[in-house]
């Protein structure tokens, strides 16, 4: 660590062409691009980083100028400092901020699917007062979540639950392994727990929760591609119980649709791409996100 700023784990994917850094979801690593960089090498220079408190790259206070001043760094010390970002889900948040932040050198920003769980108003048709506490009981879900805890055999089940998503998704097991790898550390008192830890988490929701995410879109002045998920769900019949949540994520979708054309409609700097996949993109459809943004970086 250097001041507020932290040298993040990196995997340079090498590559010749303009430079790519690719950012990661809250609670995933730069295994999730594994897929995916392969496809970009031909054309770009390409890098990933775990953000901080996530993966190999150590915890630090959570903040989005920490945040982006680690990633600020990593482009320095690669000689890189004009590297187009490339995130999904809070990645994508990120890759938007660092662009508003760097405007002189950074060409645009790719979001892939990085529009947080949206405003009451976005899902169409629905009570708002159902979709706030909707809203109120994913916030809950999420906070629970952070730091999990992992028992003796704890190991063992997370990774029967990643065997179980390759098999609803798609998305080969050696992909979801190796990003459950590298998001499980051993505390200081022995037990295991997936990074984030809770404070980092919590801080981290907090801070992301804070955007106005359509307020930064349109103060782009670089061009800007937002991907969005075709699918929200995996096709096949559907846990029980989840009738409730389908029909708040397909209002959702619906809602967020409308407003990204009526977005690129009215910003010309702006390109809307659907990608063939549920949130899980980067995972599910390598090729698809790869052809995504080889197009936009073109």
């Amino acid at each position: 660590m250097t001041g507020d700023r932290i040298a993040l784990a990196v995997h340079d994917h090498g590559g010749d062409g303009p430079p790519l850094l690719l950012l990661h979801g809250a609670g995933r690593t730069l295994a999730d691009w594994a897929a995916v960089a392969p496809l970009l090498t031909a054309r770009h220079r390409v890098l990933a980083v775990d953000l901080r408190g996530h993966g190999l790259s150590p915890s630090g206070p959570w903040s989005l100028p920490a945040v982006l001043g680690d990633l600020e760094e990593i482009l320095a010390e690669h000689g890189i400092p004009g590297a187009l970002p490339v995130g999904h889900s809070l990645g994508g948040m990120l890759a938007v901020l660092y662009a508003l932040e760097h405007p002189d050198v950074t060409p645009g920003a790719v979001n892939l699917d990085g529009f947080g769980w949206g405003r009451p108003d976005q899902y169409l048709g629905l009570d708002p007062d159902l979709v706030v506490q909707h809203l109120a009981e994913v916030r809950q879900l999420s906070a629970m979540s952070l730091g999990r805890e992992l028992s003796a055999d704890g190991l063992k089940e997370l990774l029967a639950e990643q065997r179980a998503i390759s098999d609803q998704l798609g998305i080969p097991y050696e992909l979801l392994e190796a990003g459950v790898v590298r998001s499980v550390r051993e505390r200081d008192d022995g037990v295991l727990e997936l990074r984030p830890g809770c404070k980092d988490g919590l801080r981290m929701l907090a801070e992301t929760e804070s955007l106005d995410l359509f307020a930064l879109f349109r103060r782009m002045t670089a061009p800007l591609l937002l991907g969005r998920a075709l699918r929200t769900r995996p096709s096949g019949p559907s846990a029980p119980g989840s009738d409730r949540f389908a029909a708040m994520t397909g209002a959702y979708a619906e809602g967020l649709a409308r407003e990204l054309a009526a977005l690129a409609e009215e910003r010309p700097g702006v390109t809307v791409a659907e990608i063939d996949a549920t949130h899980a993109m980067p995972l599910e459809n390598p090729r698809a996100v790869a052809d995504a943004v080889l197009a936009f970086a073109s």
